[in-house]
Formats: C-alpha cells, sequence, structure tokens
C-alpha cells in the first residue's frame, strides 16, 4: 500500500504572504510547506493525524500581478458593553462597525495561474512523541486515513473550501494515483533557484492542561527549487499529540 498522497492544486490568484512585509501584502515565490498542509486539512482533517508536507513541485510558470483592495483597518471589539462577547450574552445587542470611516486602500503583489502538486504523508500523532520517542507504526490506520482523504478528493469534498493564502483565492485540486500520470513543471523551471528563506510552519506552545496556546513560534528554511522541485525539509519541532 502506498502510504503518501499527490494532490494537484491550481487557482488563477494565490497571495502566500511574506511575514516581513507588514503593510502592503507581498506573497512568496510559490507556495509555502503551511500552506500546502492548509488544504490538505482542509480536505480531510482528524485530529489524530498531522500531514507532512514531503514536496512541493511547480507547475506553472512564477508570475506575478499588482491589485489594490479595499479593506478595514479595524475590528469590531469583542470586549465592552457592544462587543461581541455582550451580544452572545444578549441578542438585543448588535455589534457594528463603520466601514466608510474605517475603509482604506491596500495593494498586493499576487501570484497568478498557480498549480502545484503536493507530495505528502500521514503521520499519526503518538502520545510517546511528546517525550521525545519515536512513534509506533501504525500502518493499518494511516492507510485508512489515506483511503478516506482519497475518496473525498476523488469526489472534489471538503470540509471546507482550501484556498491560497485568502479566501478570495479558491483552490481547484485534484488526486494523482498513478505515477505516470504525474505533471512536469514547465520548462521555464528547469534548473536551480534560490527561493530565499520561507516560513516552514508555525509551531504552538499549548498548555498542557487548558490545552490553550501559551505562544508561537515560527519556523523558516532555505528553499531551493530544481527543474521545479522544491524538497521539503522535516519540521524542525516535535509533533505533539
Amino acid at each position: 500500500m502506498n502510504y503518501g498522497i499527490h494532490l494537484k492544486v491550481s487557482g488563477d490568484y494565490a497571495l502566500f504572504s511574506r511575514p516581513e512585509m507588514k503593510v502592503e501584502r507581498v506573497s512568496y515565490d510559490v507556495m509555502t510547506p503551511s500552506a500546502a498542509r492548509g488544504v490538505l486539512e482542509a480536505i480531510y482533517w482528524k485530529p489524530q493525524i498531522r500531514w507532512i508536507i514531503d514536496e512541493i513541485r511547480v507547475l506553472n510558470p512564477i508570475r506575478f500581478t499588482n491589485i489594490r483592495r479595499n479593506e478595514v483597518s479595524s475590528k469590531i471589539s469583542v470586549k465592552g458593553g457592544s462587543g461581541v462577547n455582550a451580544a452572545m450574552a444578549n441578542p438585543e445587542i448588535r455589534p457594528s462597525m463603520d466601514v466608510a470611516e474605517n475603509r482604506q486602500q491596500r495593494a498586493s503583489l499576487l501570484l497568478k495561474d498557480v498549480a502545484y502538486l503536493i507530495k505528502a504523508h500521514v503521520q499519526i500523532l503518538d502520545a510517546r512523541m511528546e517525550k521525545g520517542e519515536a512513534p509506533s507504526p501504525q500502518n493499518e490506520a494511516i492507510g485508512k486515513h489515506l483511503d478516506m482523504f482519497k475518496r473525498r478528493a476523488r469526489k472534489g469534498q471538503a470540509f471546507q473550501q482550501p484556498y491560497f493564502g485568502c479566501r478570495e483565492f479558491p483552490v481547484r485540486f485534484e488526486l494523482i494515483e498513478n505515477e505516470a500520470d504525474l505533471p512536469k513543471p514547465d520548462p521555464s523551471l528547469l534548473g536551480e533557484k534560490d527561493l530565499g528563506f520561507m516560513l516552514h510552519d508555525i509551531e504552538f506552545d499549548q498548555d498542557p492542561k487548558t490545552k490553550k496556546v501559551k505562544a508561537t513560534t515560527p519556523h523558516f528554511f532555505r528553499a531551493s527549487m530544481t527543474d521545479g522541485i522544491i524538497s521539503v525539509p522535516e519540521l524542525p519541532f516535535p509533533i505533539k499529540a
């Protein structure tokens, strides 16, 4: 049994925001591993598993475009007499915000006409991983989760619509089941290209009793693309059950 999957994803636009750009959004050149994991989790997710991204294959030429969008500069307050918490306690309270007073235009540097092939596998979360021990091989359980993912992907089903960075940029996905049918990168992507430092994933530090997140730590890696293929290194932090 093959314990990995290949999923082709594509879309008209994508925005994988660089964290160093504070105001104007600027996309990475390619999809990040955390974004790829988000697409897989939108199709199939269970608390007992974790998707591990092995490889991202860039299929279309890397092209950028600029757009301007109207956004709001603030959010509706959670606390206070007219906030969200008060509205949950009293249905007569209607939290609101004057969009005209908070509207502002922001520019974004997007990717256009994108297509990727995500290669990934499933890891079963084991309580022993928290102690630094190797997880037990549970091939039967892994196979069941992969079968459920494949059934959903074949039918185009998802728990929520996957998107490329922003909800305005939906993802089209297709399960590739035969090695012979794997799409190849565009010829313009042949050769080696240094993509610089890229976000790998975010580590969440949870309180063991309350399970609330105490802190988040972003992890980066030096991304290199060879003939359109980016090999994703192992996660630099342990995955907790």
